[in-house]
């Protein structure tokens, strides 16, 4: 089986080849972890700061990775940013991605990327 850190060394190098820039590597708050923050220019004029989730499951597993960002996880990633955003006074758009791996044994059968998988509300 792939590790968690392996599975999110795999997230960010797809996420680099898409010309995301690396940004945080998980990043550690009182509410919980940030597994990856790029920023991504969407436009000539604008850019993105991307907190990013990686879910990573076995193929037999009973659910898709992403439905495990439930509605506590996302607001525990929420807050996380919300405090990455004021000590960095980044002026940003956030975005939540979510990038899910599904695996057997050591190989990636599937890797999905996300974008904007859940909103601030």
């Amino acid at each position: 089986m792939i590790s968690g850190s392996k599975a999110e060394r795999i997230a960010a190098d797809y996420l680099r080849k898409k010309k995301f820039k690396l940004i945080e590597y998980n990043y550690r708050t009182r509410f919980g972890e940030i597994d990856l923050i790029f920023e991504k220019r969407v436009s000539l004029k604008e850019k993105l700061i991307v907190f990013v989730e990686v879910k990573m499951r076995n193929e037999k597993s009973i659910a898709q990775p992403k439905e495990f960002v439930d509605y506590s996880k996302q607001q525990k990633l929420i807050m996380a940013a919300t405090e990455y955003l004021t000590r960095n006074k980044c002026k940003l758009q956030p975005r939540f991605d979510v990038v899910e791996i599904v695996c057997k044994d050591d190989e990636i059968i599937s890797l999905k990327h996300l974008e904007n998988a859940f909103t601030i509300s």
